[in-house]
């Protein structure tokens, strides 16, 4: 996707109301960039327990944070509403590369986008290990793909 894809509500498919909190606000009045990857990893984290049986206590596999990264469009401050927005860019045997923003709840462009990449590994050894059926499952039916024309599609898809 080129960078303006990036930056649209519609190139996205789960979507996370997100509230703002008087202490995101650094000196500046609007939120540190800080937030923004505590954002990025509520979205994904909230994602898999929805929708990829992930149960963060419980689950014999967690995935390790390996790479991230962050472009900021627009200020965003309290009280804001805003809506975080996930895709599954790349996925991997025991990887998978999420693209996520942050929007002003209403807006259609993207106040920040970025992505993190999960390296899912055993729970107890912490060695890499293949994404179990499950969450394979709900990761691979909500990527984005190429068709014919190598364009983009977002979304569910069978």
């Amino acid at each position: 996707m080129t960078p303006n894809e990036n930056q649209q509500i519609s190139n996205y498919f789960y979507l996370l109301p997100i509230t703002t909190r008087w202490i995101d606000n650094d000196m500046f009045g609007h939120v540190n960039n800080v937030n923004y990857y505590a954002y990025f990893d509520s979205v994904i984290n909230q994602f898999l327990i929805e929708k990829a049986g992930f149960n963060p206590q419980k689950s014999p596999q967690v995935g390790f944070v390996v790479e991230s990264n962050c472009q900021y469009f627009s200020p965003i401050s309290y009280p804001d509403k805003l809506i975080g927005a996930l895709r599954i860019n790349r996925l991997g045997k025991s990887s998978v590369e999420y693209g996520v923003a942050i929007f002003k709840d209403g807006e259609e462009k993207a106040a920040a986008a970025g992505k993190m990449t999960h390296v899912f590994v055993d729970r107890i050894s912490q060695k890499p290990s293949a994404i179990n059926s499950v969450m394979r499952l709900a990761l691979d039916n909500n990527r984005v793909i190429s068709n014919s024309d190598d364009q983009k599609i977002v979304g569910q898809h069978d």
